[in-house]
């Protein structure tokens, strides 16, 4: 009664892969940890004008391999490769930062860092990108109804079979914080080998943050 289980992390195996992918021993897996999370937010937050939707990492001996899965892909490319270096200085800039927090002695020559950027075919078939949509037009006061209803419909014309979206917080600035909830088609969350993404996005709004969650159920 009442247990919830993030639908992605509940399939991770049968139909998901882990989005960092690597070993370590004892020593480094607390620090490698915290460095994914600190760097996958960073590349989130830096490229969302890119429209990015997920973050990849992965570790070698000597090198990082960092995969990002982006809706306009030139943004970040840049005019001949411009914008690739600009990304990699970054992400070596917080490796180095995080790494220097924890008192480890290390050289910027000696980070080796590859990034790949992966086109997204049908942005309104994740859900990230749904929810951070959402966010982006509560932040700037659009009608929350409209914005749900807006992307509520590009999602089924990408052919999702099924779409949920959650609102909580105070929804158009009102006194009482409220949770208002929004489905069309079918959401089978229990059934494993339904194909159901999920995404959890704040928008920070002039009343406060409202939490976005958007569930979508790919065909």
């Amino acid at each position: 009664m009442g247990q919830k289980v993030n639908p992605k992390g509940f399939r991770i195996g049968p139909l998901y892969s882990w989005e960092s992918r690597w070993f370590a021993n004892k020593k480094d897996y607390k620090n490698f940890v915290v460095e994914d999370a600190k760097l996958r937010k960073s590349l989130l937050a830096r490229l969302q004008p890119a429209g990015i939707v997920k973050v990849e990492i992965e570790r070698s001996i000597n090198k990082i391999n960092i995969i990002l899965n982006v809706v306009r892909p030139g943004m970040v490319i840049g005019r001949g490769g411009s914008g690739m270096e600009t990304v990699k200085k970054f992400i070596i800039d917080t490796i180095f930062a995080h790494r220097r927090s924890i008192k480890q002695n290390i050289k910027k020559a000696s980070l080796k860092v590859d990034i790949r950027v992966e086109p997204v075919k049908e942005p309104y078939l994740s859900s990230y990108f749904v929810a951070s949509q959402i966010a982006e037009q509560l932040a700037k006061r659009l009608n929350h109804k409209r914005a749900v209803s807006m992307a509520m419909e590009k999602v089924k014309t990408a052919g999702a079979r099924g779409v949920k979206i959650v609102l909580s917080g105070r929804i158009g600035g009102a006194e009482i914080s409220r949770r208002e909830s929004y489905k069309t088609g079918t959401i089978p969350l229990s059934t494993l080998r339904e194909d159901v993404d999920f995404a959890a996005v704040p928008s920070l709004t002039k009343s406060g943050y409202i939490g976005v969650k958007v569930w979508i159920c790919k065909s």
